[in-house]
């Protein structure tokens, strides 16, 4: 079955030139191609194609608002990126409108082609000359990115440990060397810090969060 694909870019040359490469592979169909985003949007929902590649820089719609467009309205159509640009916020714009790949336009080639057989497989894929860029531009957002645990002290991550493990209020304040009722105003303070009203909510939260095993 072939991998239907439709392209669109404002040059011409570019645009047939890469839709001749595409066409030597045995499975894939160009069946379309636009010069411009509002053209693009307008033809895509009519031939559906599994891929459609988009330059970014388009007259009357940009190519991450045909994205955006596409990944709302055209379930079925895998976007992938093709620019000339390498900035991280250009990457990350276009992921975030949608793209399942990224391909730089002075490493088309081969790099499309394998572009477009990864995102017909569910994957991802980008240019390997911008790939180390998104990499670390995740890695600093994860670096900042704040747990719910820091909103509780080490006492109040102590106590929910414990809860989380099964052992009563009267068991914790024993170990603790606490009241009972000391034990159960902290409970209510750690569940009203992570927004979980109930023991099951807080046994799973501690799970997820590494905090106690289901061993």
């Amino acid at each position: 079955m072939s991998v239907t694909i439709f392209l669109a870019d404002d040059h011409s040359v570019l645009r047939d030139g890469l839709g001749m490469l595409l066409e030597t592979q045995p499975d894939f169909k160009v069946v379309g191609a636009a010069s411009n985003g509002r053209e693009a949007i307008e033809q895509i929902q009519k031939l559906e194609p599994n891929i459609a590649i988009l330059d970014i820089a388009m007259p009357e719609v940009n190519g991450l608002d045909v994205a955006r467009y596409v990944n709302r309205n055209c379930p079925n159509t895998q976007v992938i990126m093709l620019s000339m640009h390498r900035t991280t916020e250009h990457i990350i714009q276009a992921l975030e409108a949608g793209a399942r790949g990224y391909v730089l336009k002075e490493s088309a080639g081969d790099e499309v082609i394998g572009a477009i057989r990864t995102a017909q497989s569910g994957g991802r894929y980008l240019s390997q000359a911008v790939s180390s860029v998104a990499l670390d531009y995740y890695v600093r957002q994860a670096g900042t990115r704040s747990s719910p645990l820091d909103r509780l002290n080490e006492r109040e991550r102590e106590i929910l440990c414990l809860l989380a493990d099964g052992q009563t209020s009267v068991e914790i304040s024993e170990r603790l060397t606490l009241s009972p009722r000391t034990v159960d105003n902290y409970r209510s303070v750690i569940m009203q810090k992570l927004n979980i009203h109930h023991l099951p909510g807080l046994v799973k939260f501690a799970i997820q969060h590494g905090l106690i095993s289901l061993e």
